[in-house]
């Protein structure tokens, strides 16, 4: 089996600060990536144990550069930098290629309260919406997994999109390394965060057929931003309607065309 793993930063065990995040802030952002490392080899290891022959793992924060692929097992092979393409956090996963997408270090949705650093792909928009319900980072990618067929077994993050995620895949794993209280978070060891995620991950991959996404027959999207401005420039995307000052709308039965939107106006 090939398994797909997408890696984020701001769903890492104990990241509580922007600075943590951002390479510019190196004291404060060198822990957090080795941190993210360790979460990623972790579930590649609980991948291999489970039958995984290979790991495609997209580094998918900022630069795309902060992963250690030296401390990554040898069945791993490191998508790093971005394509430019609407795959975006999913780049280079294919129909037909891979058995199980993975995500480790996801975060909550724009204005959710379950992560001081909470956003969906911008810090630019106040809130995204998708059929009604918040969007998430890992909301998008688990449909682009869907789209292309493959099952989403697997996610470590805060505990409210943790929740989330088992409300829209019942039987996915889930590892919840911190709860977001306002401006703080509440984690657990470091170390016990590496050591559930690697058992979570064995778990998950080898019952991946259980957690098949489910994909709606018709996706509509809102994106209201926080400057005025900005919504009514990605109003004039073809398709999008400006519903107020700051929000915009979209709709449409395709999910590429839904990313091909999103890429252009987050």
């Amino acid at each position: 089996m090939r398994v797909y793993l997408s890696a984020d930063i701001e769903g890492t065990c104990g990241i509580a600060d922007w600075a943590e995040t951002e390479r510019a802030t190196m004291d404060d952002y060198r822990p957090f990536a080795a941190q993210m490392t360790a979460e990623v080899a972790a579930a590649c290891e609980g991948a291999v144990a489970a039958g995984a022959e290979e790991i495609v793992v997209k580094d998918a924060h900022d630069s795309a550069r902060n992963l250690d692929g030296s401390r990554l097992p040898r069945q791993a092979r490191l998508f790093r930098g971005w394509t430019g393409d609407p795959l975006s956090m999913m780049a280079g996963l294919d129909v037909g290629q891979f058995g199980a997408v993975l995500f480790t270090g996801y975060h909550a949705w724009a204005a959710c309260g379950g992560n001081p650093l909470s956003h969906t792909m911008t810090t630019q928009c106040d809130q995204v919406t998708l059929n009604q319900m918040p969007a998430s980072e890992f909301l998008i990618n688990a449909y682009t997994a869907g789209y292309c067929g493959v099952p989403v077994p697997f996610l470590s993050g805060d505990a409210a999109l943790c929740n989330f995620a088992h409300n829209l895949i019942p039987n996915i794993v889930t590892v919840a390394v911190n709860e977001g209280r306002g401006g703080g978070v509440l984690a657990m060891h470091p170390q016990a965060a590496v050591e559930d995620i690697r058992a979570g991950a064995q778990e998950a991959v080898a019952r991946a057929d259980a957690c098949r996404v489910p994909m709606p027959a018709y996706f509509a999207t809102t994106i209201r931003y926080r400057e005025h401005k900005d919504a009514y420039r990605r109003s004039f995307y073809p398709g999008a309607a400006l519903e107020d000052d700051k929000t915009i709308s979209f709709g449409t039965d395709n999910w590429y065309e839904m990313l091909r939107f999103y890429h252009f106006v987050l």
